[in-house]
């Protein structure tokens, strides 16, 4: 079988984890890994508390998305395996916090299952499948971080 055969079948991915529980990305989606300082972040007034602020990497100015914030995770702290995973997105590039980084994976594409059809919280999430004895959950990077989405729901329900 050649290798771009193989590559149809499997699913290229980055694993991170946010409060325990194991996400995957497109790896196609991720520029860099970075360390999380908090110094380096620009705060913006009156944007949502999960959007940390604005850093400058390489002279480009990134929004700082705190994905465990976003994902409503009842006590964020910030360790030194806390990290940045710069994303680049089809119209921009955004830096997501997490807890931390696990693996780069590949997944066989016939062991991820749909998500639950029944009323489906997190239109963000393409997937699941097992990794390391757990759920693994295959999100859409593009849905969970759509700027549209922020703007119109999130702002109108922050307090």
């Amino acid at each position: 079988m050649s290798q771009e055969k193989k590559d149809e079948l499997n699913y290229h991915c980055l694993v991170f984890c946010v409060d325990g529980q194991e996400f995957a990305i497109d790896i196609l989606k991720v520029q860099e890994i970075r360390e999380y300082q908090p110094v380096n972040v620009t705060r913006v007034a009156h944007m949502p508390s999960y959007i940390q602020g604005l850093i400058n990497l390489r002279g480009q100015i990134i929004p700082i998305i705190d994905l465990r914030i976003k994902l409503k995770v009842r006590e964020v702290e910030y360790t030194p395996q806390t990290v940045v995973i710069i994303l680049g997105l089809s119209d921009r590039i955004v830096g997501i916090v997490v807890d931390s980084v696990s693996n780069v994976e590949l997944i066989a594409k016939n062991t991820i299952e749909p998500p639950p059809s029944v009323n489906n919280p997190a239109p963000y999430l393409i997937g699941l499948t097992t990794y390391k004895d757990q759920l693994l959950q295959i999100v859409d990077v593009e849905k969970l971080i759509d700027h549209e989405h922020w703007t119109l729901s999130d702002l109108n329900h922050e307090t």
